[in-house]
C-alpha cells in the first residue's frame, strides 16, 4: 500500500535560511545536506517585515522564477523559469504607486531597483513571493535571493549567496521551491 503524501512537502524542495551565529546580518543557507554562507537583511530577520526596514521576513516564501544576465554569467540547467534581464527592468518599490512590488518598464518615475546591475548583484536574481501574490502597502517590495557583495556585505533584506553557491543550488530549484527564512 503506497503512503498518502497529500499535504505534505518534500524536504528536498525547501531551501532554510537560518541566522548565523554571532553575527544577524549573515546566514546559512541549507540545502539537500549543503550548507553554504549567505549575506540577508542589516537588520536581520524580523516577523514585523516594513519597507525600507534592511531586515530579511521571517517566512516561507515560494520561487516564482528569476532573471539572469546572460551576457555575464553561463547558468546551469535549471527547472525554474527564467527570464534574461534587459536594460529597462525596473522592479517598483513605491509603496503608494500602483505597481508596486511589481516588474516594471523604463522610463519609470517612482522609486524602483534597476535589475541590470553594474554591481553584478542582480546576474542571478530570483524572485520569491514575498508581499507578491496579496500586496500591502508597506509591507516589503524587491525581496529577491540573489548574488553577494565581496565579504558578504549585508542586503536590503533579500538572501545572497556567492556565484559559485547559486550554481550549486540552481538545477534544484523550480517554480514552488520554498525558501524558509527562520
Amino acid at each position: 500500500m503506497r503512503k498518502k503524501t497529500s499535504g505534505t512537502r518534500s524536504t528536498k524542495s525547501i531551501i532554510t535560511v537560518r541566522a548565523a551565529p554571532r553575527d544577524r546580518k549573515r546566514a546559512l543557507v541549507c540545502f539537500d545536506g549543503r550548507v553554504e554562507q549567505a549575506a540577508i537583511g542589516r537588520s536581520g530577520i524580523t516577523s514585523r517585515k516594513r519597507e525600507g526596514d534592511g531586515a530579511t521576513p521571517r517566512a516561507e516564501m515560494k520561487l516564482i522564477g528569476g532573471y539572469v544576465r546572460r551576457d555575464r554569467v553561463f547558468l546551469p540547467p535549471t527547472p525554474l523559469p527564467t527570464r534574461p534581464t534587459r536594460k529597462a527592468m525596473l522592479w517598483c518599490d513605491a509603496p503608494g504607486h500602483a505597481l508596486y512590488n511589481r516588474p516594471v518598464t523604463a522610463p519609470f518615475t517612482q522609486s524602483h531597483e534597476e535589475m541590470m546591475r553594474e554591481d553584478g548583484l542582480y546576474d542571478i536574481c530570483l524572485v520569491m513571493d514575498w508581499n507578491l501574490i496579496a500586496r500591502r502597502r508597506n509591507a516589503g517590495s524587491a525581496i529577491f535571493f540573489h548574488l553577494i557583495r565581496p565579504g558578504y556585505e549585508p542586503t536590503q533584506g533579500c538572501v545572497a549567496v556567492s556565484l559559485p553557491a547559486m550554481r550549486r543550488l540552481m538545477p534544484h530549484m523550480r517554480r514552488g521551491t520554498v525558501v524558509k527564512v527562520v
